[in-house]
């Protein structure tokens, strides 16, 4: 996983791979064992979903008022990107120029599906906070998600262009501002 992680689908070489599981995996023994590069592909972007992309589940628990859901998921995957033990940046952001040809786009849908997910979760935040009075109601959700979904991916270039997690953590509440700027409660001069 770590090695899709770091390189993409297809700059993965099969020597990467085999590296990875250990040296003595002959390339027989690799295609019997999972089949295919994407085979193995689907299977540790299958973990990846269900371990390290659930930061941004909060997005749909309800019981969080929704600048809180969406402020959580930030930081969670903000902390998530910088954490030591794996390659920085998101599997899930960065799959988007993982098969950037269309003959692998298919490998990477679960990650696209993820995606799309996500973004669906900002929408569904900023619309609860239109439907209570919370934001503006002029607000147009999807202009407003695309502020903290853009935030979110923009994450995992600046992780792995070497920005401190400082940096990163003080851009939240820049990036928060932007639900703060359309609420009820925001007064313009």
């Amino acid at each position: 996983m770590h090695i899709f992680w770091q390189h993409g689908y297809e700059s993965a070489s099969l020597s990467q791979l085999k590296a990875g599981i250990g040296n003595g995996i002959s390339a027989p023994s690799f295609y019997a064992a999972f089949g295919s590069k994407e085979a193995l592909f689907q299977e540790c972007a299958q973990r990846y979903l269900s371990t390290y992309a659930q930061v941004t589940e909060c997005l749909w628990d309800t019981s969080l008022p929704p600048r809180d859901a969406i402020e959580t998921a930030l930081r969670r995957s903000v902390k998530m990107q910088y954490e030591r033990g794996h390659p920085r940046g998101c599997m899930v952001a960065l799959g988007a120029m993982s098969a950037p040809s269309d003959e692998h786009a298919a490998v990477t849908e679960p990650l696209a599906k993820s995606r799309a997910r996500t973004r669906a979760g900002f929408v569904a935040c900023v619309q609860r906070g239109v439907d209570s009075g919370e934001l503006r109601a002029d607000t147009e959700p999807r202009a407003l998600a695309a502020v903290f979904d853009a935030f979110l991916l923009g994450v995992s270039t600046l992780a792995r262009d070497g920005v401190r997690h400082a940096v990163i953590e003080q851009a939240i509440p820049q990036a928060m501002s932007a639900w703060d700027a359309a609420s009820v409660k925001h007064v313009r001069r």
